[in-house]
């Protein structure tokens, strides 16, 4: 079972290893890392880098796509990145997002009508490329799986583990990598967090910055 976790510049990094720390301990997984060009790619601090084994061309049947969410909307011009996104999502098992990755999917067409999740601060955006957004942690539609922000990413994994290996398997890679939230602070939404906390947080957002 191959699962390409797909790189680009600027992509936020927890979106990627989150799931990344999960899936590979899948029986039988194959995780490979692609961008354009094999190489180090660096994240969205310019702080880290990953690097891509292989290119979209040297992958063109993933079992499982990942697409990690990133500031910014560079990545949804980038029309072979999306043309490599479309030919693969015909012969996937799963093809999946976190946080902004849903605004790749729906940039390739993907999403039309459909229902998704994404970064909260992206919602609108994700309906002005043609998604229905629901404000979810994960949402399945058919074989498409968005997950919201960041560390959303690793719920959405472990929900994959228990659809493909089922939930005994995903409840012993969650024991093993010891996933038990329990955060100092009940801030991890705009629902949870206080109003004026939220405004701050949207204004100084940096997702939609031009880079």
């Amino acid at each position: 079972m191959q699962i390409a976790v797909l790189l680009y510049d600027r992509f936020t990094a927890l979106d990627a290893i989150g799931p990344y720390e999960v899936l590979s301990r899948l029986p039988d997984a194959e995780v490979v890392f692609v961008a354009a060009e094999p190489g180090p790619v660096s994240t969205d601090t310019r702080r880290l880098t990953i690097v891509a084994e292989r290119s979209l061309d040297e992958v063109p049947h993933p079992d499982i796509l990942l697409i990690p969410g990133g500031p910014g909307e560079d990545v949804l011009r980038e029309e072979p990145l999306l043309d490599w996104v479309r030919a693969v999502h015909e012969t996937t098992t799963w093809t999946t997002s976190v946080c902004t990755g849903s605004l790749v999917l729906a940039r390739a067409g993907l999403l039309d009508a459909k229902r998704a999740t994404s970064h909260w601060l992206a919602l609108e955006r994700l309906r002005e490329l043609g998604a229905e957004p629901v404000e979810e942690r994960i949402v399945e539609e058919g074989k498409i799986v968005t997950a919201a922000g960041v560390s959303a990413g690793i719920d959405m994994a472990l929900h994959l583990a228990g659809r493909i290996a089922g939930e005994e398997v995903a409840q012993s890679i969650q024991l093993y990598i010891e996933y038990d939230p329990d955060p100092p602070f009940d801030a991890g939404s705009p629902a949870k967090a206080p109003r004026e906390l939220v405004e701050r947080t949207r204004a100084r957002s940096r997702f939609f910055a031009a880079g």
